[in-house]
């Protein structure tokens, strides 16, 4: 298997709200057993315990907790809560043992399972955790818990090499918390280990496919490595010389190259190679495109057009081709003609600021001054939100195309 890094930061579930749920779930008010200090000692050692955790205050807490179980070791929610504490001061041991002692005494405590079951997965022993972290996740009688056992659950399948079963968790847990910052980033973690144990497979079983050369092109390429992507897609084509895609991989490549190096030649290059995608496989609307913006660049308005059209042929819904037609259509003097490719381009990602500025440009060359302003404001207003913000301008849904700007070079 290939070594990979820890996808979790040890303390990733100590979330205050969880913590806050656990202790009102495990502070059931006991029935104490009085030792010889009698009930006035017993009593003061709970308030100052309840207080203190209300307060935040752990240290005083486990001081009267321990106090309180050294007067009555036989009540359960007094070795739950010292656990309670013990995990969330990072004494993971102490936690363990607590927890234990206190299901021992009563075993329906759900949540000190629970707990238990988080202590021990973040001490690394998952095989032990495994019973309870699934009983509270798939069957939870301690909801506040779900989450966190959500999580370490999915943190054990992925350290057992039981990737398929961390994947399903983690999709469950998006599906549950889609807006939870730290799902999000934990998940796209095990995601990603997923899909780095799966290209390995691959490269295992099949070293010298098409499958396994064109993978190592793309990996090259999402890290910048042109050079070594070109030669790997250079491979794909000498196995399949008409193989959907791999053409237009290549411009893409060398469109970076040209980028990086300011190499003309390189741009050249890459218009051969999408012509040659569009021969292979004349519906992608992703070469189509990109052979509109090299010649709208270039200043090659109508057959820019003409690409910018093509892509959406195949693609409407493209907001990269429509506002490269509305573009494109600008500087042919035909304004009214690209309102609604402009309209249309805003429609489908109202966070784009291009069209904006466009449709600025074209209400200004019709004489249609008041809807000019109005879209220069919703330009500026977005363009000064993104630059406060320190965000980049992104194409929706179009990673792997050029992306419209209205840079000084390209205000068109």
């Amino acid at each position: 298997m290939p070594v990979r890094g820890s996808c979790y930061s040890v303390g990733m579930v100590s979330k205050p709200s969880e913590l806050c749920g656990l202790i009102a779930l495990l502070l059931i008010p006991a029935v104490l057993a009085l030792g010889q200090e009698g009930p006035s000692s017993a009593e003061q050692y709970h308030e100052t315990a309840r207080n203190a955790l209300a307060a935040g205050d752990y240290d005083v807490a486990r001081t009267a907790y321990e106090k309180l179980r050294d007067l009555d070791p036989g009540t359960a929610e007094i070795h739950a809560n010292l656990g309670l504490i013990y995990f969330h001061q990072r004494l993971l041991e102490e936690a363990v043992n607590s927890l234990r002692r206190a299901i021992s005494l009563k075993p329906n405590l759900a949540a000190a399972r629970a707990l238990l079951a988080i202590s021990l997965a973040e001490l690394g022993r998952y095989s032990e955790a495994l019973p309870d972290l699934e009983k509270t996740f798939h069957h939870p009688s301690a909801p506040e818990a779900r989450r966190m056992c959500g999580l370490q659950l999915m943190r054990a399948y992925d350290n057992l090499r039981r990737e398929n079963e961390a994947v399903a968790i983690a999709l469950e847990l998006n599906r549950l918390y889609p807006d939870d910052p730290e799902i999000l980033y934990q998940t796209g973690k095990v995601y990603g280990n997923y899909a780095f144990v799966t290209m390995h497979k691959l490269a295992q079983v099949a070293p010298d496919s098409i499958w396994r050369h064109q993978a190592a092109a793309e990996a090259y390429e999402s890290e910048g490595s042109t050079d070594q992507a070109f030669v790997e897609y250079q491979t794909v084509l000498a196995k399949d010389p008409h193989r959907p895609g791999i053409h237009y991989r290549i411009g893409r490549t060398l469109l970076s190259q040209s980028l990086h190096a300011g190499s003309s030649g390189d741009t050249a290059a890459a218009e051969k190679e999408f012509a040659e995608e569009l021969k292979i496989d004349p519906s992608n609307a992703n070469a189509a495109y990109e052979l509109g913006e090299i010649n709208q660049k270039a200043g090659q308005f109508d057959k820019a057009r003409e690409f910018f059209e093509r892509a959406l042929k195949y693609y409407p819904d493209f907001q990269q081709a429509q506002l490269g037609l509305g573009g494109t259509l600008l500087s042919l003097d035909r304004a009214a003609a690209a309102v609604p490719h402009l309209q249309r381009a805003a429609a489908l990602d109202p966070e784009d600021e291009v069209p904006y500025y466009r449709l600025a440009r074209a209400y200004k060359a019709l004489g249609e001054e008041k809807q000019a302003r109005e879209m220069l404001a919703r330009f500026e207003k977005l363009h000064s939100t993104r630059q406060a913000e320190g965000t980049p301008q992104l194409a929706s849904g179009t990673a792997d195309i050029t992306k419209q700007t209205v840079d000084p070079q390209n205000r068109n």
